[in-house]
């Protein structure tokens, strides 16, 4: 897993603004290239854009895993342990409304990994979550 690849993700936003506030200020990710109509932003080493489209009023879907109602769909990185406790410590301080509070998923089972949940201002969910082993990965 040395060599990965950076993705690109293109995701709707109804305020382009607000978001780019959220993505630059709140996430500390280094704006790229920009129109009037979208922004590219390097998240974590990947290529994130955010592109205006109208506000859905389609609900958050969720799914059960580990007793709590995940957000379908999400995106988000996996990032080194301490990474994900400051980062995540950072967040808090920043404010922002936990879907699902930072917690350790699957304590002591394979695939153990600290996660956390919460909305960017347009509703797309994110997860960011971490393995003190990342051999767990892909574990089943």
């Amino acid at each position: 897993m040395q060599n990965i690849s950076p993705f690109h993700l293109a995701i709707p936003v109804h305020n382009l603004d607000k978001c780019r506030v959220f993505y630059r200020e709140v996430l500390e990710c280094e704006e790229g290239r920009s129109s009037d109509h979208w922004v590219d932003f390097n998240f974590f080493g990947h290529q994130l854009v955010i592109h205006y489209k109208p506000k859905s009023e389609e609900a958050l879907h969720t799914n059960p895993v580990d007793g709590k109602n995940v957000p379908v769909p999400h995106y988000g990185v996996v990032l080194p342990w301490d990474t994900f406790q400051s980062f995540s410590k950072k967040l808090e301080e920043k404010g922002i409304d936990f879907v699902i509070e930072p917690y350790v998923r699957f304590k002591g089972e394979v695939g153990e990994q600290a996660t956390m949940f919460f909305l960017d201002p347009a509703g797309n969910a994110l997860e960011f979550k971490a393995f003190k082993d990342m051999g767990q990965l892909f574990a089943k």
